[in-house]
């Protein structure tokens, strides 16, 4: 039971603090550079830990469900952060992957988030089932979200 609780601690910590930072996150930007900054941080996070899910759903390392279930935990939690940053001014600040066309069609761009959060809910799930399969079967959506995205929305 211990041991357990160990290893969900952080998943729960992570998640809280996700939910914390994201509802201020826009009024914490002094510059429109730290929120370029911050919605790429969280970007790679994301892609990090989807990257550790695709690793085994694919057979690339050996299929571990906590570890599974785990990533994915961090994954739902970090795909609610970047989209506070994609804010006025933003577009020509620091270095930036992301196309004008975030902000000509905001309202695409948002569906196209909510869509990836929805699929990554999904992967979530598929991961607490412990499934390797049904874990492959998601992460393929999810995937195909996650580059519907990047092929209308960044630069590449």
């Amino acid at each position: 039971m211990q041991s357990s609780l160990l290893k969900i601690r952080p998943s729960l910590a992570l998640a809280a603090l996700a939910l914390v930072v994201a509802l201020p996150a826009s009024a914490q930007f002094q510059k429109p550079e730290d929120a370029v900054k911050y919605r790429q941080s969280a970007f790679t996070v994301m892609a990090n830990h989807f990257g550790r899910i695709g690793a085994m759903a694919n057979g690339r390392v050996p299929f571990d469900a906590a570890a599974a279930q785990a990533n994915a935990d961090i994954v739902v939690a970090m795909s609610k952060l970047p989209y506070t940053a994609f804010g006025e001014g933003t577009d020509k600040a620091g270095n930036t992957r992301a196309l004008p066309v975030v902000w000509s069609k905001r309202a695409d761009f948002d569906a196209g988030a909510k869509k990836m959060q929805d699929e990554v809910v999904k992967l979530q799930a598929a991961a607490k089932a412990g499934n390797r399969d049904q874990l492959k079967a998601a992460f393929g959506e999810a995937g195909k979200s996650c580059k519907a995205c990047h092929d209308d929305y960044r630069k590449e």
